[in-house]
């Protein structure tokens, strides 16, 4: 018994010194994560509103940022930092859906989440595989509305695609009510070790996380809304990525003023971005 309990006790240490070492990689790479991602989101809302508020700028999505990038003074250097940034999002957000980080649990409503974890982190792979593009010249993805109505015309092309385009829409939509709703409790506050920040930050960190939500909830449903449209009609040249949604709103009654406010939304929450770079509660 004896024995027993001293292998056990072996196991446990060992189990421990794996996770700290674990730790040791994963958190800093996580928080590079959340920083790249941020500045993806700061330079997307600031073109945004220069085009709504100056006339100049544009509306784009995450591969017109990386060509902003791209443009700067050592834009390949700035670019491959940000590719690595995406990259490590993409591993922190797998970590996410393997290890159940989040407490998320084995249920239904949990494996789901997880799964959803592990989207974004396919998502993420594909940015980052896109920004590698760009700094090596090669570039041959598509862009924007391109690639929405590309992969839209796949599914639609497949058995039952109205109904896989349609979810995937529905999809959208309810992401974005989620986005809303963490917008209004402010219960992403949860996530941020509070203890080690001034009032004058958490009110900082409250306000740009609503603020940003809030926008980004807005885009997103408009995508759905577009992919519903393109599914009803079976027509994939109906939907739209993110530009396309920000080009809706500029094209409303009071665009400009419209565009603007989401725009400075999406500023709002490339900074809420930073703030997790910085004080992200991150638990392996």
């Amino acid at each position: 018994m004896q024995n027993r309990n001293s292998t056990l006790g072996i196991v446990k240490e060992e189990a421990g010194r794996i996770s700290q070492r674990t730790r040791g990689w994963i958190v800093p790479l996580a928080r590079f994560g959340y920083a790249a991602k941020g500045v993806v989101y700061l330079i997307i809302g600031g073109l945004a509103a220069l085009a709504a508020f100056t006339g100049g700028g544009r509306t784009t999505d995450s591969r017109g940022a990386f060509e902003e990038i791209l443009s700067q003074s050592y834009g390949k250097l700035l670019l491959g930092a940000v590719a690595v940034g995406m990259a490590a999002y993409a591993v922190w957000r797998f970590v996410q859906a393997v290890k159940d980080t989040e407490n998320k649990g084995s249920d239904a409503k949990g494996i789901a989440r997880r799964i959803g974890y592990a989207a974004i982190g396919v998502i993420h792979i594909g940015l980052a595989y896109s920004a590698a593009q760009l700094i090596f010249g090669s570039g041959g993805a598509s862009r924007g509305d391109a690639a929405s109505k590309e992969w839209t015309a796949t599914l639609l092309a497949q058995p039952f695609g109205q109904w896989l385009v349609g979810a995937v829409g529905l999809g959208f939509i309810a992401f974005a009510v989620s986005q809303f709703y963490k917008a209004y409790t402010a219960k992403f506050r949860e996530k941020l070790k509070t203890n080690e920040m001034s009032e004058k930050t958490q009110t900082f960190a409250t306000r740009f996380g609503q603020a940003g939500l809030s926008a980004r909830g807005l885009v997103f449903g408009i995508i759905g809304v577009f992919l519903i449209q393109a599914a009803l009609n079976s027509n994939a040249n109906q939907a739209r990525g993110l530009s396309g949604a920000l080009r809706a709103l500029e094209q409303q009654s009071y665009g400009q003023w419209v565009l603007g406010i989401v725009a400075l939304g999406l500023v709002a929450y490339g900074l809420y971005m930073l703030v997790l770079a910085r004080y992200r509660r991150i638990i392996i």
